[in-house]
């Protein structure tokens, strides 16, 4: 294939790089909240101490909002990172971000636009998808497009 035009090359420069973001992004987020997560879990006499008495997370208990927050943190960054639940995952992570957001009341300026930028990271990979390097789209093309295709063809 011979490459004629600056566009046909920035469309095959473009190819990998539109795969790498996607993982990027699942990897940066998913390490601040996974870590986050696990200092929760480590330190649990004090995440619970937190919960009850710093955060003010909305119609929650206490121990429970502590319990869901660090199982969040610690089990939609694996998903994440795995590329398994596509969006579901950074819609979850989305979740969990905003909650910590509006829960601690004395977050700093800058705390703030570091959830925000989370924020929009997770939103991006929920409106756009987590890309193809995903184990969504191995088990897609292992399993899914070949029972498809077995349906189509009447051999189910």
């Amino acid at each position: 294939m011979k490459i004629q035009t600056a566009q046909e090359y920035l469309a095959i420069v473009r190819m990998p790089l539109q795969q790498l973001l996607p993982l990027g992004l699942r990897l940066w987020v998913a390490n601040v909240f996974f870590f986050a997560g696990l200092n929760k879990y480590q330190s649990w006499d004090t995440t619970m101490m937190l919960f009850e008495y710093e955060y003010a997370v909305p119609f929650l208990a206490p121990d429970i909002a502590a319990w869901l927050g660090t199982f969040g943190e610690l089990f939609f960054p694996v998903l994440l990172v795995l590329g398994l639940g596509g969006p579901i995952a950074a819609i979850a992570l989305f979740v969990v971000n905003l909650i910590a957001a509006i829960s601690y009341p004395d977050i700093s300026a800058a705390g703030m636009q570091q959830h925000y930028l989370w924020g929009f990271m997770l939103m991006v990979l929920a409106i756009y998808g987590n890309g193809q390097i995903t184990l969504d789209r191995i088990i897609q093309k292992l399993y899914i497009d070949k029972l498809y295709a077995r349906l189509n063809t009447g051999r189910a």
